[in-house]
């Protein structure tokens, strides 16, 4: 089904798109060093979830950038950004600015956030052994774990949007059992990458849990 407005890509389009990946230079889209896929709830509305790719590079140690698309297809939608910060900034933060931020504690504990592997279209990094990748996505979930997320998503694809409409909306993440249904929209996910969210949370039962700031996923704590 066609999700998004206007006419198919033309003959001329194709041309220049790859005549500029011939001759610019993509620096910043270059820097990307990973890909994670989670999902987010509307801070507005915390019963409506979308499933986010996160394409994500480091800036320094401390704040990494990521661009959100709604696939990791060619043709994927751009839904918005997260930007990741360390402990050590988050806390240099006033209050009402931690409040916009959430934890990922939740996401990598319970299997839900996940690094997916390489496609076959991807070449030779396909055929790295299972063992090697969930030691490698371990790793990476080691250093999400402790990290604070502030997403905004411009498209709100989960209304059916054709082009991104309205403004801008803070989301958030998921905090704890019940919130999420796993057995429906992380199970349908799991299956379309091949993986499963109950194996993810047996291999990181040994990642510790750090304390999470108060004022961090503030949307759940809203009276």
């Amino acid at each position: 089904m066609d999700t998004t407005a206007g006419d198919p890509l033309t003959t001329k389009s194709k041309v220049l798109e790859t005549g500029a990946a011939l001759t610019q230079d993509f620096s910043p889209i270059k820097n990307v060093c990973a890909h994670l896929n989670a999902f987010h709830a509307y801070a507005s509305d915390p019963t409506r979830s979308v499933e986010a790719n996160h394409y994500c590079s480091h800036l320094t140690e401390d704040v990494r950038q990521c661009l959100l698309y709604d696939s990791p297809e060619p043709n994927a939608r751009l839904l918005g950004v997260e930007y990741m910060i360390t402990p050590k900034l988050y806390e240099t933060l006033d209050q009402d600015e931690r409040r916009l931020w959430h934890s990922h504690v939740y996401e990598v504990k319970s299997g839900m956030l996940f690094m997916p592997r390489p496609t076959e279209r991807s070449g030779a990094l396909s055929l790295m052994p299972e063992a090697a990748w969930e030691a490698a996505e371990t790793a990476e979930m080691e250093d999400v774990i402790h990290l604070y997320g502030k997403v905004y998503h411009l498209w709100q694809v989960d209304k059916g949007h054709k082009i991104p409409l309205g403004e801008p909306q803070l989301m958030t993440s998921y905090v704890a059992d019940g919130q999420l249904d796993f057995e429906t929209k992380v199970a349908d996910r799991d299956r379309r990458f091949g993986i499963d969210y109950k194996r993810k949370q047996e291999i990181r039962r040994g990642i510790k849990e750090p304390e999470i700031h108060p004022d961090a996923d503030y949307t759940w704590k809203k009276e």
